[in-house]
């Protein structure tokens, strides 16, 4: 798979196929992986109708996840979550709904208070984060270097 340089992490160095995980994934790589990766990945593997209902939740968090939003549609928007979820209800077992999943529900309802979703992510809160703990010299004294370093920056 190739992608712009920055976009994500080398997904193939994150791969362990003796255990078959997925290790060190951050929040924008999940992201790219459920938003462009899994709707193609499970095209052929997958029952048909399975296959539909994962590729529309996939649909749907294309769609919040937006620079542009249609206000109008937004409740066509809050229609399709509950009737993907609905649809997923059929196929998998109850064991897989638990909060998370119930979380998309209230996304929309997010969007039409909040504004769209990208003006609120965290990215690029977790990459300055990672600027600081790149500054890190001395283990016993986290913070202390962290503030030394930014300091004199």
């Amino acid at each position: 798979m190739k992608v712009p340089q920055g976009y994500s992490s080398n997904i193939k160095s994150l791969v362990f196929v003796n255990v078959l995980k997925l290790v060190g994934l951050k929040s924008h790589d999940c992201h790219v992986l459920m938003q462009q990766l899994l709707p193609v990945a499970i095209r052929g593997t997958l029952p048909e109708k399975v296959h539909v209902a994962i590729t529309r939740l996939c649909f749907i968090f294309n769609a919040i996840c937006a620079k542009v939003i249609d206000p109008k549609q937004l409740a066509d928007l809050k229609n399709e979550v509950a009737i993907v979820l609905c649809q997923m209800e059929m196929y998998f077992p109850p064991s897989f709904f638990d909060i998370m999943v119930h979380l998309v529900v209230h996304l929309v309802r997010e969007i039409r208070c909040c504004g769209p979703m990208f003006l609120r992510w965290m990215y690029p809160v977790e990459q300055y984060i990672k600027v600081l703990k790149g500054y890190t010299k001395n283990q016993h004294r986290l913070e202390a270097s962290i503030l030394e370093r930014y300091v004199a920056e």
